[in-house]
């Protein structure tokens, strides 16, 4: 029995424009202290692990190659996806290729974690529920009512339900009745126990998914096969219906830096400079000033500019949806 990181490394980091585009998403950006974030994941869990396995899309392959080589990482597989499949496919492919009784350990890749005391613990417990036969996820412990994060309700290990992310009166309902946790988007189980959870809730999935492993040539996945398998969620393919579920309540400080809110409270907390009104600007060494706003984001690159509220930074997927269609060019 191995224990293998899955790296997902396929998104793009929509709510991150312009800082983060197709061509280098936000888990490339070599903005926090120097390192990426899928750098950071990389070496963060290879104490934990016997082998590392990345699935990510034919677009980002070389980024992660680069991000793996500079960190030091040369024996590593790669699972590369012609076309986004979402969560459920991606780790089935990961499962394919592993043995049955081996631990998967699934992290994203775009994830900043504090990776002391309180990470190794709470791995080292969703393994011991993983050899276990449990399909085991990570809850944080909620430090603000946050409508960005799907929530998992709990009593301890055990699974209650879990909660689509929530508007801003039902988050604070949440963090008031103290047995929510936040999704991790995190996972420990056996490849063989996922793939039968797998085969009973989708098996249309699980057919086309191994197809499309089967089929692949040197990890790269043919487009027309990957064209058939739905797109599905992890959470809603098993997650939400299978009965072995467990959760590992955790204390590790997390972030899926998934919008500038979350780049803002990072850059804060490592000195990074804003006026007295709370106002910063990234990208840019020009002169800025701001007149009647506050914690209001200026981000610079080449050949865009984005300002926004920092409470608004949820909103920028639906900006960056729009100049998909409008201005690929800048996407």
């Amino acid at each position: 029995m191995s224990i293998v990181n899955i790296i997902l490394s396929g998104g793009i980091g929509s709510r991150l424009w312009p800082l983060s585009r197709k061509a280098r998403p936000k888990q490339y950006l070599p903005i926090f202290g120097n390192q990426t974030l899928f750098q950071k994941t990389v070496l963060r869990n290879k104490d934990f692990c016997d082998a590392t396995l990345v699935v990510g899309n034919q677009d980002n392959v070389e980024l992660s190659r680069q991000d793996l080589h500079a960190g030091g990482i040369v024996n590593f597989g790669e699972i590369i996806e012609a076309c986004p499949r979402n969560t459920a496919a991606a780790i089935a492919f990961a499962a394919f290729q592993v043995s049955r009784e081996d631990i998967m350990f699934i992290t994203p890749s775009d994830q900043l974690i504090d990776s002391g005391h309180a990470y190794a613990s709470s791995v080292h417990r969703a393994i011991q529920l993983a050899k276990e036969g449990y399909i085991v996820t990570f809850g944080l412990r909620p430090t603000k009512p946050e409508t960005g994060y799907g929530y998992i309700e709990s009593n301890g290990e055990e699974v209650i339900a879990f909660c689509e992310k929530p508007d801003l009166h039902t988050a604070q309902i949440f963090l008031e009745k103290g047995n929510y946790l936040w999704n991790s988007g995190m996972f420990c189980f056996q490849a063989g126990v996922y793939l039968d959870e797998l085969m009973e809730f989708e098996p249309e999935l699980f057919h086309s998914a191994k197809r499309a492993i089967e089929c692949a040539d040197d990890g790269k996945l043919n487009l027309e096969l990957s064209l058939q398998i739905p797109s599905v969620s992890v959470d809603y393919a098993v997650m939400e219906k299978t009965k072995k579920i467990k959760v590992v309540p955790s204390a590790f400080q997390w972030s899926d830096m998934g919008s500038f809110e979350s780049i803002y409270e990072y850059f804060e907390s490592q000195g990074y400079p804003k006026d007295s009104f709370g106002n910063m600007v990234i990208g840019t060494d020009i002169h800025t000033e701001f007149t009647g706003l506050y914690n209001t984001l200026l981000i610079q690159t080449k050949d865009a500019i984005l300002v926004l509220r920092k409470e608004k930074a949820q909103e920028v997927k639906k900006l960056y949806e729009r100049l998909e269609k409008e201005r690929p060019e800048l996407v």
